[in-house]
């Protein structure tokens, strides 16, 4: 009898936990299986796949694959002397050369029950709803694109596919698409889409999470004496006061004017000042600026003292 590593057809340890040898059979089986797979030795593979798992999914089959030692795969052996009588198989007589290694693990059915609810050996080869695989892409919007929502078709795994994103979407966000994945098997659910959402550099705002921000040119005077002036938000233009004395780089919160949170509300948009001096003076603004130097009792530089 030849032997087949189990373990190492799903990928796993041998003291690979239920769980860990389920995600590897159901990724394997996905990957397999001769319904959607394109692979060109599916169906076998499928096969051994499944076969593995059988063994490997149910407590006492296991503890008897175990059993047999470890050797290396398509390699020779025999069961323990003490084997068949430890675990209710058939063949301790018998030549087995020609005797496939999972014929031997079926005799064992009649010991731990081949019947549904027993000890979980319903199992069908090829009969499980499997879910159909996960996608992982990225797509890049506009900031506009961001706030309104946007339908977009993509190309994933030789097909197109159709998908909504959400108004609110932010830079670094990776959105779940439920069900936009890869197809399932034997009736099982499809898979899931998830998106790497990056935002294009726009010309007048920079995306924080939800909140924008907006650098704002003011003049000398307006910092100084104070402003109403208008800024661009993503709603159109607005109304906003600077106020008296502000200085550059100081920020103004307009509430709820950045992009939209998917469960209502908005971000804010800060508007950031920036104190702008003319490059060339009139003869005019020179006497003025020299006389406001004269007059100002202003010294930005009273702690350098």
């Amino acid at each position: 009898m030849k032997f087949k590593d189990y373990y190492g057809v799903l990928g796993v340890a041998r003291g690979a936990s239920d769980e860990e040898i389920k995600k590897a059979y159901r990724k394997l089986a996905r990957k397999y299986h001769p319904d959607v797979s394109k692979e060109a030795n599916a169906k076998e593979r499928f096969q051994e796949v499944s076969e593995a798992y059988e063994t490997l999914r149910d407590k006492e089959k296991r503890a008897a694959y175990d059993s047999l030692g470890s050797h290396r795969a398509g390699q020779d052996f025999r069961p323990p002397p003490d084997w068949y009588q430890r675990f209710g198989a058939a063949g301790e007589e018998e030549d087995l050369s020609g005797i496939d290694l999972s014929d031997l693990f079926e005799s064992l059915g009649a010991r731990f029950g081949s019947t549904p609810g027993a000890r979980g050996f319903a199992f069908r080869r090829g009969s499980m709803k499997l879910r159909g695989e996960d996608y992982e892409a990225s797509l890049s919007l506009d900031i506009e694109e961001a706030a309104a929502g946007v339908e977009r078709e993509l190309l994933l795994n030789g097909r197109n596919v159709r998908v909504r994103i959400p108004r609110g979407a932010t830079d670094g966000e990776r959105l779940r698409i439920p069900g936009k994945g890869g197809p399932g098997a034997n009736g099982g659910p499809a898979g899931d889409l998830y998106l790497g959402i990056s935002l294009r550099p726009h010309p007048l705002f920079k995306p924080d999470g939800h909140d924008l921000e907006l650098e704002v040119p003011i003049t000398p005077s307006e910092a100084a004496l104070g402003a109403q002036i208008e800024i661009p938000t993503l709603g159109g233009r607005v109304a906003v006061k600077v106020p008296a004395g502000s200085s550059s780089g100081q920020r103004l919160r307009l509430l709820g004017k950045g992009l939209p949170k998917p469960r209502g509300g908005a971000g804010d948009l800060y508007a950031r000042l920036t104190i702008v001096v003319p490059a060339a003076l009139t003869d005019r603004e020179k006497e003025l600026y020299e006389a406001l130097r004269a007059a100002s009792r202003l010294d930005p530089r009273a702690r350098f003292l």
